[in-house]
């Protein structure tokens, strides 16, 4: 009885954790597909500012692209893809599977997005950079939130890695969302969008997750990770 109340409770504040990220989400695609005045007249401000800047800055720029380069959804996925090769090989299937869900429910939700919304890019006379497809949302941006978000959760019980992962995984989110932005190919919403998708996808199938191992714990799952039995070499 004791454990079943651990797992609703447990439960309960990840679907809370899943609806406060949900919820400012639902709002931005509602705006964006509304064409709501005010956002676009937000994005637009911000993304000529941060335009008139770059047009200053070539050398910045030009780390910015290789950023996005190094952190793009495809270099993303092969990273997530060795995570989990790592996971089968060290007999945690449940958790690889974990990932793989996961990834691919975010990929996917983020392309349907793109194809619902048919948002334009940013048009500049002189753009610093160019990139293809529709704009809502930034798919750098919700795969960057994701896998930071995947590999935290996975990685979390290795306790002397703890806080170089949440460094890494706050940096990397962040200034591959900002890069986005100073490049001139997505609007701030777009960022922000994608940023709550991917954290929001992570927070629905963790969720998921905890309810199928119905096991009591003793610290939360963002200090301990999902499968704290991961960290045991002789799993």
């Amino acid at each position: 009885m004791q454990a079943d109340r651990s797992l609703a409770l447990r439960l309960g504040v990840s679907a809370f954790l899943a609806a406060v990220v949900l919820v400012p989400f639902t709002l931005l695609v509602g705006f964006v597909a509304g064409n709501w005045a005010p956002l676009h007249a937000l994005d637009g401000s911000i993304g000529n500012s941060a335009h008139s800047w770059a047009v200053l800055h070539h050398t910045l720029v030009e780390a910015m692209v290789v950023w996005s380069w190094v952190f793009s959804p495809t270099a993303l996925r092969l990273a997530a893809l060795v995570l989990v090769i790592w996971l089968f090989r060290r007999g945690a299937n449940g958790l690889a599977w974990w990932v793989i869900v996961t990834m691919t429910a975010g990929g996917v939700i983020a392309a349907v997005l793109k194809l619902l919304i048919e948002r334009d890019r940013p048009g500049f006379l002189d753009p610093v950079a160019r990139a293809t497809g529709y704009s809502f949302p930034s798919g750098h941006a919700a795969n960057a939130a994701l896998t930071c978000a995947v590999f935290l959760l996975v990685l979390l019980p290795f306790r002397r890695a703890r806080p170089a992962l949440w460094i890494c995984a706050v940096v990397i989110t962040v200034i591959t969302g900002l890069c986005r932005i100073g490049l001139g190919v997505h609007w701030t919403s777009d960022v922000l969008a994608g940023w709550l998708l991917g954290i929001a996808v992570v927070a629905v199938t963790a969720a998921a997750f905890e309810g199928t191992r119905g096991r009591r714990r003793r610290t939360p799952v963002p200090v301990e990770g999902l499968e704290p039995e991961v960290a045991d070499a002789r799993r």
